[in-house]
């Protein structure tokens, strides 16, 4: 723990108050005290790359929670075949994120792409779509892939938590009359409560930290249209070699992540603290 994660942090904190050579030579590194931190808040890529980064983070997070919670729903009763569709459900979380990016790739390619090959086919448009090269549908387009890639996981936390909701309940509410989607709202989600936030924050966090999809697919690119925290990192500090002010970048965005750890913290102990009380 000391090696692999204590002083990489220490490391990483130390070296973002220092202006580091591009020769690599850490030994001819200047101290400039929070210059770093002020070039990163200050620089308009950053701004621009925070609203990608919410934007991504947001929009990925309540779309593969709202799809996982319907599948669970879904699957969460017993039907011929379930147990097929649970395990084809599962296909896009265990399938490599590397191969899924390069897959996707070619289906959003504008000349190649099965998809704009459908749509034109369809009769939707006159030509295949630009996905990936068009500053409007580039950061859209990667959320499809990223939503796509982590359904899978709130699906099975979130029927994990339906095992939780008690049948007498059920049962009750619909003999007293009441709809599907009230016994859903008044009955099913309350116990679904815990699991749901522990569900969104690891959603949250693998958001913020998620640098393959974006890398591979695009590189940031168009004109910057796709670049998210993790990948301005990235490249500030293997492209530019400025390892200085990454650090600072990536201490900014490790205090995130730490708030967003607290609240996650928060969540699993409620429930120890609730059953302790009483």
């Amino acid at each position: 723990m000391l090696v692999v994660i204590a002083y990489p942090i220490y490391y990483t904190i130390e070296l973002s108050f220092f202006k580091t050579p591009a020769n690599l030579q850490m030994k001819d590194k200047i101290f400039i005290g929070f210059d770093n931190y002020v070039t990163v808040l200050r620089s308009a890529s950053f701004h621009e790359a925070t609203i990608n980064t919410i934007i991504w983070t947001v929009f990925s997070t309540l779309f593969a929670f709202l799809l996982g919670l319907a599948a669970a729903l879904s699957l969460h009763r017993a039907f011929v075949g379930r147990g097929v569709l649970r395990a084809l459900l599962l296909i896009p979380y265990v399938v490599s994120a590397v191969a899924a990016s390069y897959v996707w790739k070619w289906l959003y390619h504008s000349d190649f792409g099965v998809i704009g090959a459908l749509a034109v086919q369809l009769g939707l448009t006159d030509q295949p779509i630009n996905f990936l090269d068009n500053t409007t549908t580039v950061l859209p387009s990667l959320i499809v892939v990223n939503v796509w890639k982590e359904f899978s996981f709130a699906m099975v936390m979130l029927m994990a938590g339906l095992q939780t909701v008690p049948e007498q309940l059920l049962r009750a509410a619909q003999v007293d009359g009441a709809s599907p989607w009230q016994r859903f709202w008044h009955v099913t989600f309350p116990h679904l409560k815990g699991v749901s936030m522990v569900t969104v924050l690891l959603l949250m966090v693998a958001n913020f930290n998620a640098f393959i999809i974006p890398w591979i697919m695009t590189g940031g690119g168009p004109a910057g249209a796709s670049d998210i925290w993790i990948t301005q990192i990235y490249n500030i500090a293997f492209g530019r070699q400025r390892y200085g002010t990454a650090s600072a970048y990536a201490v900014i965005l490790f205090i995130v992540m730490m708030v967003l750890g607290y609240f996650y913290v928060r969540a699993l102990t409620r429930g120890d603290d609730a059953r302790g009380e009483t």
